[in-house]
């Protein structure tokens, strides 16, 4: 039965419910989740139902039933491994690979992949992929299916709840690196917004005016946003396009591609975000997690994993400047 104690730092807007806290805040279980595992609220040690409100200094100490096989079948397919032991692996996900399987993604996903790797053996020992986490096994963070680059995976339960932690309390440092259309109009800053869903197609998000909306069914000011925070660089610019280093502080659903089009400057091949570009019009999302330093499992320093510029940035930057690729086709910037 998983188990998970927290105390809740953050200020929230008005007393939360509970429910909500855990899926939209913690992103342990979701709304349909809490009900059907049967979840177990102990709050400033005393029992609660889940429909209870939450408040800033709150303890909580969650327990939920074990989540029913997924009938999810291993596959092989062939992962590009940066780092690997006994608790996690660092994979380096290639564009174009969905995560985990969801409506219409059954196969090729990594967790397919993952699982595979689980019938291996290595020094006579059964390798593990954890099978939990809201149906992404072992996976502990999300890089979307345009998304290249390095993402981590823990291969049981404690691994999984060690890393998990480190994302929720904004320890883990990642990188990004971005072609975009335009140019900030300065050469570092800080993108600081809400993102919410977008009420014109559920699909996509989108920066909300305040984080905040009325509804006269629940409290009188609830949340219908998440605080979002980017940090960007321009490493090169050119007259129509930059090339940006990205450093998240939070990690909202479709964060990035959200703010940089917030700013006038959406990544070049984003078809959800973005538009057909003149110059580039078969380019796909130019979006890469490019490092990555977190603690591992058994361990007390930080480790810091790093991934190549994809092909793709390099045939882009080539024709778009007449330097080249020299200084960064195997390097880039890893500024915090």
């Amino acid at each position: 039965m998983p188990f998970y104690s927290c105390q809740i730092d953050e200020k929230l807007v008005s007393p939360l419910r509970l429910d909500r806290y855990v899926s939209e805040n913690l992103r342990l279980l979701s709304r349909s989740q809490i009900k059907a595992r049967q979840l177990k609220v102990k709050i400033n040690g005393k029992e609660a139902k889940p429909s209870r409100g939450v408040k800033q200094g709150d303890r909580l100490e969650l327990n939920w039933d074990d989540e029913p096989p997924l009938n999810i079948l291993p596959e092989d397919i062939p992962l590009e491994i940066v780092w690997e032991d006994a608790r996690c692996i660092v994979i380096n996900k290639a564009q174009g690979m969905v995560v985990h399987p969801g409506a219409g993604n059954r196969h090729g996903t990594l967790v397919n992949a993952l699982l595979f790797k689980e019938q291996k053996v290595n020094n006579g020992e059964q390798l593990k992929i954890n099978n939990s986490a809201c149906n992404r096994p072992g996976v502990v963070h999300r890089l979307d299916k345009d998304t290249s680059g390095l993402i981590i995976a823990a291969r049981d339960e404690d691994a999984r709840a060690f890393l998990a932690d480190q994302f929720k309390t904004r320890k883990v440092k990642k990188n990004y690196a971005a072609i975009v259309c335009g140019v900030p109009k300065n050469d570092k800053g800080c993108i600081e917004t809400y993102i919410a869903r977008d009420p014109k197609d559920r699909k996509k998000f989108t920066v909300s005016a305040n984080g905040m909306r009325h509804d006269i069914s629940e409290a009188p000011a609830v949340s219908c946003g998440k605080h979002a925070i980017t940090y960007y660089k321009v490493i090169r610019q050119w007259q129509n396009y930059s090339l940006l280093l990205l450093r998240p502080k939070t990690g909202r659903t479709h964060q990035l591609r959200v703010h940089l089009r917030h700013i006038g400057c959406p990544i070049l091949g984003d078809s959800v975000y973005g538009h057909i570009d003149r110059k580039f019009p078969d380019e796909t999302l130019m979006l890469h997690s490019k490092r990555l330093a977190i603690t591992l499992p058994g361990e007390t320093d930080e480790r810091v994993f790093t991934s190549a510029m994809p092909d793709r940035f390099l045939k882009v930057i080539e024709k778009l400047d007449d330097k080249g690729t020299a200084g960064f086709a195997t390097e880039f910037p890893a500024h915090e």
